[in-house]
């Protein structure tokens, strides 16, 4: 099922992540994706992005794509065929910018 309760204007940083965090949508997900490329996003692209956002909400940090892939019920690397990189999925799902540090292991 997917939301539209997202504003038309979303604020990103320079580095392209979104500031506020509570703004997020599937359809500001979706298009975001259309913007870099991706097209439209699947079922289980939205499904790692929501489990992505639940723990971020939870930790408070970046967590591993492997641990978010084994939540969802899918293979440890997920991610790497979901999205074409983790930083990606990261910024689709409409997080905060992590910081350089963290950047690094996206």
């Amino acid at each position: 099922m997917r939301t539209s309760n997202a504003p038309s204007t979303a604020v990103f940083d320079p580095d392209g992540f979104l500031i506020d965090p509570d703004v997020w949508s599937e359809s500001l997900a979706d298009r975001i994706a259309e913007t870099d490329g991706l097209g439209q996003l699947s079922e289980l692209q939205l499904g790692l992005l929501h489990t992505l956002r639940h723990e971020f909400a939870k930790h408070g940090t970046v967590t591993a794509l492997r641990h978010v892939c084994h939540l969802t019920g899918q293979d440890a690397n997920c991610a790497q065929h979901l999205f074409p990189s983790p930083r990606e999925a990261w910024r689709v799902a409409g997080l905060p910018n992590p910081g350089e540090e963290a950047k690094a292991y996206l």
